[in-house]
């Protein structure tokens, strides 16, 4: 086995107990001041197939030292299509027990600030073990890290009769208890562990917040936030069009019949059909709103309202959140496919439109007026594709973003959330010589400073000092709770934005013309659509 040049069979081995579970042996990598300690594929649950297929995590127990170098399964998925496989690199790797940890340290002694990471992917794809997310940069800065894997797809998310509702955040808390109680063997101190995630992992951190459970002190959400989650009744839609295309009942023991291999491409079927007809009368609001077809639930028990309210309520108002999205998220999705080149704005018969699909996601009221409003302020040229583009990303990531950080203002005026906007723009070329700019998951590699494993969305030579810089932001965040800039307030609601490593300044409520547009939009009750 290696880890990036490294061979484990000359690496110095590293074991720890565990105060449940067990003992594990990591493996050292560097030398002197940069060396790190690294456990990888750490069980926190028993595998959730067999017995505990579709239940809530069981905690995971062993005899003796297991050996803990190399990545554990992935909860199973579909790897990432063409041509979006070519840009970010999702691994998938075999087996039943996908419900681990991984820990890099600085040293297993000690009480170290402890960053937990819940990676992205729409809440059906992704791992700890995609190699931008090296935990590594941040131990080499007094931090311990922890990526973890939970249930994806149906497996977490799928609403089921019979069956315990959230299973994917379920795993989470179940890791975030894990952390809890072993950290303090891995160096790391178990009060004051900081959250955090990106896209679905944000949304993840964002609900995680909304449901003030302790289990950490601090919480980062990097191009997600709190609008997003399903109306129960909406979940039983998508539960019964996938039980109809399997031929099962939409149970957990009809589900449980078939093997997840068999569940996976109608999953995917499912999932991709949300976004491309996105039509409430099929999914439901709440679906079609959220463009995901599993994702957690408001079941009431677990999650009982959506998270974004809850956060207005009062819920983790003590937490100090760093919150934020990039300038042109949407442009992943359009750029690499050509629909920002390509796709209408006005309706053309058997094409798809702008208009039209913001009529299918509910954006009915003043459609014209979102052309114009964004005509004036994106750049001369612009085609309405990118229009397009600039209309999703606020309403999908930026205003939800500024709507966590009112919420917490309103709920608590003394609250400490800082906000940030990534505009880097990658000059990566796409679908001929469309550039993918300042996109969805492009800070990742600057957040975690492992820009070289970042260079199919970032480009050829992307800028190592901005990274340095983004990532020092992000470090004094987990230690202190302060990134080093103005917390939010909306009399001036700053913004710290950064664009190039001599470019990063606080700006007071960037592109307020459009932000305006949403106010009666994108509340804190959800998506109004009246």
């Amino acid at each position: 086995m290696t880890y990036g040049n490294l061979s484990f069979e000359a690496a110095a081995a590293v074991a720890v107990e565990l105060t449940h579970g067990g003992s594990v042996r990591g493996f050292q990598e560097g030398l002197g001041q940069n060396q790190v300690t690294i456990f990888l594929g750490i069980p926190y649950a028993e595998p959730p197939f067999g017995s505990n297929r579709f239940l809530a995590p069981a905690p995971a127990s062993w005899a003796g030292v297991r050996e803990a170098p190399t990545w554990g399964p992935t909860a199973p998925q579909i790897p990432v299509d063409y041509p979006f496989s070519k840009l970010i690199h999702e691994p998938v790797i075999p087996g039943s027990g996908c419900l681990t940890v991984n820990v890099w340290t600085p040293n297993v002694s000690g009480s170290r600030p402890v960053m937990v990471w819940i990676h992205g992917g729409a809440f059906r794809t992704g791992s700890g073990a995609v190699t931008t997310y090296d935990g590594s940069t941040f131990a080499r800065q007094g931090i311990v890290c922890v990526s973890i894997n939970y249930r994806l797809g149906a497996e977490g998310f799928a609403y089921l009769p019979d069956a315990p509702a959230n299973r994917g955040l379920l795993d989470q808390i179940a890791a975030l208890e894990w952390v809890r109680d072993n950290i303090a063997a891995f160096g790391g101190d178990p009060s004051n562990v900081t959250v955090a995630g990106e896209s679905a992992g944000a949304m993840s951190v964002t609900t995680l917040l909304s449901l003030d459970l302790g289990l950490f002190r601090q919480a980062i959400m990097q191009s997600g936030a709190g609008h997003c989650a399903q109306e129960p009744e909406d979940a039983e839609l998508v539960t019964a069009e996938l039980a109809r295309r399997l031929d099962v009942e939409p149970t957990a023991a009809g589900l449980a019949a078939l093997h997840p291999d068999i569940i996976l491409p109608v999953q995917d079927a499912i999932s991709k059909q949300v976004v491309s007809d996105p039509d409430p009368a099929t999914w439901g609001d709440s679906t079609v709103m959220s463009t995901m077809a599993f994702l957690p639930v408001i079941d009431g028990e677990l999650v009982k309202k959506r998270p974004i309210r809850a956060i207005a309520d009062g819920a983790g108002k003590d937490v100090p959140v760093l919150t934020g999205t990039n300038s042109q998220e949407y442009r992943l999705f359009l750029a690499p496919v050509g629909a920002i080149d390509l796709l209408p704005w006005l309706e053309i018969p058997g094409v798809p439109s702008a208009v039209g699909l913001l009529k299918k996601y509910g954006i009915i009221p003043a459609v014209q007026n979102i052309y114009n409003t964004y005509k004036a302020q994106e750049p001369s040229g612009t085609r309405d594709g990118g229009l397009f583009s600039a209309v999703m990303t606020d309403f999908f990531f930026r205003i939800p973003a500024y709507r966590v950080a009112e919420a917490r203002e309103e709920a608590d005026q003394s609250s400490n959330t800082y906000v940030y906007e990534f505009d880097w723009r990658s000059p990566k070329r796409v679908y001929g010589q469309t550039q993918l700019g300042a996109c969805h998951a492009l800070e990742l590699g600057f957040v975690f400073h492992t820009l070289e494993t970042s260079i199919p969305i970032t480009g050829e030579n992307p800028p190592h000092e901005l990274a340095a810089k983004m990532h020092a932001a992000w470090v004094d965040f987990i230690k202190s709770g302060d990134p080093g800039w103005q917390r939010f307030d909306t009399t001036d609601r700053p913004v710290q934005t950064f664009v190039k490593a001599d470019d990063i300044e606080l700006v007071e409520d960037p592109r307020p013309t459009t932000r305006a547009l949403w106010d009666e939009f994108v509340t804190f009750d959800g998506y109004d659509k009246s």
